[in-house]
Parts: structure tokens; sequence; C-alpha cells
């Protein structure tokens, strides 16, 4: 495939923080950046060269937008699948349509990752009220129903520790079309990055430790202290997955180890990730940088880190004790250019290094 060289300009579908920080990125490798998304004064068009604000089904919009880049990647994973195929008549969209109506759907997701030979935890498909009633009844309580499609911080799913909840989640998710999860005991919360370049070459992060509170993302925690076997085998399954969907981007992969030192996966991101806002200041070369090299052709950057580090995210007011975070030298600041805070909203984060012999913490 055609490399595409700095100079060249690359369109970002959705307009949020990380299409900010991969614009930022592409702006110092010298791409010119096109973000096209649905807000006003958007974090990502606050730091690009054009924006469009557009509907994910406007045509005509999405025509022009394609013909002002040389290629298409996203920075969330909810785009309409019609949309990616509807650019793709007249630019490469990367990832394309068929990775993203796998990672859309849990259900396809889950049984995509089965197919590999990679564990999950128990799940079935539930469609109706009685395939509610037979999925707790073979996989048991507690348990959690997630809508199959456009769930994320914990959005669209509810849990069930009894039977006589069944009918209440049922109406929780608006019957929408779901899965039952069985609940997995397990000691820590990973996440793995995976890119893949067009031409099939890969590069692999290093696991990392997640820690959320009220099920967003609070504290990444790079390397995980988990032993180094472990870490082969989560890298290793990551790089698997990112070779049998066809990625030509990032992705990452969220994982569990369970107590009984298991790794089972949980969810497929096609795109940057925020366990990955760490590999800013900590690796030779950021997520952001790396989704930029892979999908313009270029050979992957290193993905070894000169150092540990530990990234807390800023999450609705935390923002308002930004003037005592830069006052320590040790902590880089990320704010993400939002007008208001919100209870649950990321509003910024910040990383602090550590020597690779210390182990981060909280």
């Amino acid at each position: 495939m055609t490399m595409i060289a700095p100079g060249g300009r690359i369109g970002i579908l959705g307009d949020g923080q990380l299409g900010r920080m991969m614009a930022l990125a592409a702006a110092e490798m010298g791409y010119f950046v096109h973000i096209y998304g649905p807000e006003k004064n958007s974090p990502a068009a606050q730091v690009s060269h054009m924006s469009t604000v557009g509907r994910y089904d406007d045509k005509r919009a999405l025509k022009a937008f394609a013909k002002s880049i040389d290629v298409v990647t996203l920075e969330f994973e909810n785009i309409p699948t019609e949309t990616l195929e509807y650019l793709s008549q007249f630019v490469p969209v990367r990832p394309g349509r068929n990775l993203l109506e796998i990672t859309q759907d849990r259900l396809m997701e889950k049984s995509f990752i089965n197919n590999l030979g990679i564990g999950t935890a128990p799940f079935s498909n539930v469609e109706s009220i009685d395939d509610l009633v037979q999925a707790v009844q073979q996989i048991g309580t507690p348990a959690v129903l997630k809508t199959r499609r456009f769930g994320y911080d914990g959005k669209g799913q509810i849990k069930i520790t009894q039977a006589s909840q069944i009918d209440d989640a049922w109406e929780a998710v608006k019957m929408a079309p779901s899965i039952l999860e069985g609940f997995v005991k397990f000691k820590m919360e990973l996440s793995v990055i995976v890119a893949r370049s067009t031409n099939g070459k890969t590069e692999v992060y290093i696991p990392v430790e997640n820690r959320h509170k009220n099920h967003i993302l609070d504290v990444t925690l790079a390397p995980a202290d988990i032993p180094e076997d472990l870490a082969n085998e989560a890298m290793e399954m990551a790089e698997k997955i990112a070779k049998k969907i066809k990625l030509a981007g990032l992705l990452a992969v969220e994982m569990f180890v369970t107590n009984d030192r298991e790794i089972l996966v949980n969810e497929l991101a096609p795109r940057p990730h925020n366990s990955g806002h760490w590999t800013i200041e900590a690796c030779a070369t950021s997520q952001f940088k790396q989704i930029i090299r892979a999908v313009c052709g270029l050979p992957l950057g290193n993905a070894d880190r000169h150092s540990n580090a530990m990234m807390k995210n800023l999450i609705g007011n935390d923002v308002d004790g930004v003037s005592k975070i830069v006052k320590d030298p040790a902590n880089s600041l990320h704010l993400y250019g939002k007008a208001e805070a919100r209870e649950g909203r990321k509003m910024g984060h910040f990383t602090r290094l550590l020597p690779l012999d210390n182990k981060p913490t909280p």
C-alpha cells in the first residue's frame, strides 16, 4: 500500500480528547489533520488544521471531508459502519467497516475472541425476557446485563444479583439486544495496546494495570505488577487478536487476571485508549504517534518504555485541582479543552514518571 508521507492530510472521525491528542501528535510529525464530528469548538477541532461539524449520516458533508484528505481513521468506535462504507468509496479508511462490525457488538466480539482460543467471562445472548431468564439460570448470579451495542464507561449495563431483579434489569436496558455476562473473580484489570501497520507489522506496549472508580478509569500503572510469563501471554494475546481481526491502526485489549492466574479478555477498542495516555511521556513512541504511523503506512515506532509511569484521570470537578498538580514539576498535565466540568466527564489527566526500577503507585 502507498505510504502517506509527512505533509499529507489525515481525517479523524470523532472530535473528543483522543482526536485532540492524535491531532497534536500528527502535527508534530508534519501532517495536517481534518476533524469531523458533531460538536462546535470541540477538543479536537481546537488544535487541528481543519474541522467539519456534521452528522455521521450527512453524505454531502462526508464526501467533501473525504475529498480533502488522504486517509481516514477514528477516535472512537461507535461511528456508524455505513459511514465508513460510504467514505471508503473516496479514501482509505483505517480501520475499516468489517473490524468495527465486530467490535461494536459485544456478542460478535466475544464470540470472535473465543473462536481464537482466547478466554472471556461466560456470556449468553439475550434478545427477550425469556432469554434473560434462561441465561440467569445458566450463568447464575451475580451477573451483568450489557447492551450489545453502544456501551462505555459503565453505560448500557446493569448488575443482577438475584433472579427477582430480572424484569427490572430488562426494563433498564430498554429491551435492547444484550448479553448476560458472568462475574469474574479477578485479581487485576489489565490492558494491552497493540499497533498494526498496513504492511502487517506489529508493535505491542507492555501490559498496564487499570483501576476504576464508578466504572470509569481512575488510575493506570505502567507496567502492571504481574509475573513476566503472564505479561508475555497478555501481549501475545493482543497481537494475535490484532492480526486475526486484520487491524490497520491501534487496538486496546482490556483483560482480567483471575485469582487462578488466568488471563481473560474483556473488551476491544480499535483506537487510542485512556489507559495508553502514559505512553506520551514514558515511551519512545506514544500511542498517538503510533496510530498516525500505522494508518499512514509508515514503519511503526519503538513501543519500548524508558520510564515507569502512573497516569491519573481528572474526572469532573477533579479539574479544579490543576493548580496544585502543576506545582509539582514531576507531573505532566494534559487538559482537554472542555468548557464545562460535569460528573463523570473526563476533563484531563496527568502523568508522573518513575525510573524503571521503581514500581508505580497511585
